[in-house]
């Protein structure tokens, strides 16, 4: 997997995150979740949805379009 991925979202809730991923992947915009949680404490840290820099646009009308928040 290359390096240069860009955040397009973040959350602290984990089931946000891998709905927004699938959603993204069924759209053809690949994506990855980058979890930055605590291992033994989940409500420390973040979960951030990446996506190569050619799809940015795309993932953010997709987010917008649906009003993930």
């Amino acid at each position: 997997m290359e390096n240069n991925w860009t955040k397009v979202f973040s959350t602290e809730d984990h089931f946000t995150a891998e709905i927004l991923k699938q959603g993204l992947l069924e759209n053809d915009i690949p994506a990855v979740v980058m979890n930055q949680q605590d291992s033994s404490y989940k409500v420390f840290g973040t979960i951030h949805i990446l996506v190569h820099p050619d799809n940015v646009d795309k993932a953010n009308a997709y987010i917008k379009d649906n009003e993930i928040a």
